[in-house]
């Protein structure tokens, strides 16, 4: 499966120590983040993350746009929503984007937790047949599926 994190300046440490939690099981996917998110959890867990740029420079418009192509199939994205601001455009787009298509969103960590058990527990295995990426479509293209 293809995961996204994000996570504003004040939730990156706790991404970071959702991850160290779940390191194995994210282990088995292919993890993109923004570019700090990204470097924070791969020093600190060796797991293996695309970095696209930061946040603030593309990074979350990068994740809008294979969301849009269905390359992604789960969001994890820590919003900093103490400063009681309503949230931004382009959180709403992401968010938005995720609700057209079908793609699991965890905003905190409890969701992510109960995201990646079901990850785990294969009941996300839908999500492959809905990525064009996914190793489920990329063996239709080259002949028929085992």
């Amino acid at each position: 499966m293809e995961i996204a994190l994000i996570a504003h300046d004040k939730k990156k440490e706790l991404m970071t120590q959702l991850c160290i939690a779940y390191c194995g099981i994210l282990s088995k996917h292919n993890l993109c983040a923004t570019s700090i998110t990204g470097k924070y959890i791969s020093e600190a867990t060796g797991l293996k993350i695309e970095r696209l740029l930061s946040g603030t420079h593309g990074g979350e418009q990068q994740i809008l746009s294979r969301i849009a192509y269905n390359e992604i199939d789960i969001l994890l994205y820590f919003r900093d929503t103490s400063g009681g601001e309503p949230m931004s455009e382009a959180e709403a787009n992401l968010i938005r984007m995720c609700d057209i298509h079908n793609v699991p969103v965890a905003t905190n960590i409890a969701t992510a937790e109960i995201l990646i058990r079901a990850l785990d527990n294969g009941d996300l295995d839908w999500r492959e047949i809905v990525n064009p990426r996914s190793e489920y479509n990329l063996k239709r293209k080259n002949g028929p599926v085992k």
